[in-house]
């Protein structure tokens, strides 16, 4: 049966993946961004997470929602986006929403805005007895088609990031992230509930390197990039204090908690099967990207 869905956060990786999978799915869908730029075949829509109002009128008459929460420096704001996103919903009668953090979230409080701020805001919506459910992934796959890391690993060999060598991370694709998000909008039994998705193995940087190099066809050597270094590239992309918030999750996990990206019960959960490391390498157009 089509369904109408509202995407927020259409014109992103993320949110862009989620808009793709419901479009193939037969669904209406209609992606809202700050500018209301979104992809092909949705309609547009221009809110913002801190307008409720524009955000009701976004959700009127969809079935459900697809929120990806931004990257924020700010605890307290990412606290008032979800009070702003459970306003809307409940005012446009909204059949279930799904938050994506992309991101997880340690299990004791830090002084980690990142982490902090994800928390906040998924026990905002969870705690507002609305039909939700938050998603929280470990890292995405397709950070590695970034071409600060895909050109060293074509030309050098070399896969550097900045987690710890032997850190287990059950790595997602956006693609299967959408079908989780799929799943979550759709499937009974997860109501109200934080899910921790991810792939199906939790590799060590060496073990995702050689899944890498099956795709190149070359041995490929994980480097534990320093995150200082990383922080100064990133913030070419994304600005100074962006990157330097998504450094300090690295940081923490460094320091705190390498385990945080293992596990990912919510993916049997959900009933999808994401696809391995290596299968999803072999899909990508490596020389292309570098």
């Amino acid at each position: 049966m089509t369904m109408t869905y509202t995407v927020v956060g259409a014109g992103g990786f993320q949110g862009g993946a989620v808009v793709r999978r419901l479009l193939a799915e037969g669904h209406r869908v209609r992606g809202v961004s700050r500018d209301g730029r979104t992809l092909p075949g949705t309609e547009p829509f221009a809110a913002d997470l801190l307008d409720a109002g524009r955000l009701a009128a976004a959700f009127e008459g969809a079935t459900g929602a697809s929120v990806t929460l931004p990257m924020l420096e700010d605890p307290a704001q990412a606290e008032a986006m979800a009070a702003t996103l459970v306003r809307a919903a409940r005012s446009a009668g909204l059949g279930r929403v799904v938050l994506n953090l992309g991101n997880r979230v340690p299990a004791v409080p830090t002084r980690v805005a990142v982490f902090e701020g994800r928390r906040a805001a998924t026990e905002t919506l969870l705690g507002s007895g609305l039909p939700a459910v938050v998603l929280r992934a470990p890292v995405y796959l397709d950070n590695l088609l970034a071409p600060w890391v895909a050109g060293p690993l074509v030309h050098q060999g070399v896969l550097g990031y900045p987690l710890p060598a032997d850190a287990r991370v059950s790595w997602l694709s956006h693609a299967d992230l959408a079908e989780a998000t799929l799943a979550a909008l759709t499937v009974d039994g997860v109501i109200g509930q934080a899910l921790d998705i991810g792939g199906p193995e939790a590799l060590t940087g060496p073990e995702l390197a050689a899944a890498v190099g099956s795709a190149l066809g070359r041995e490929v050597v994980y480097v534990a990039q320093d995150v200082e270094e990383f922080a100064t590239g990133l913030a070419h992309a994304l600005g100074p204090a962006m990157a330097e918030g998504v450094a300090g999750t690295y940081r923490w996990i460094a320091a705190e908690d390498p385990s945080l990206y293992a596990e990912s019960p919510g993916t049997k959960l959900l009933g999808v099967e994401p696809a391995p490391a290596r299968a999803w390498a072999a899909a990508q157009p490596w020389r292309e990207l570098a």
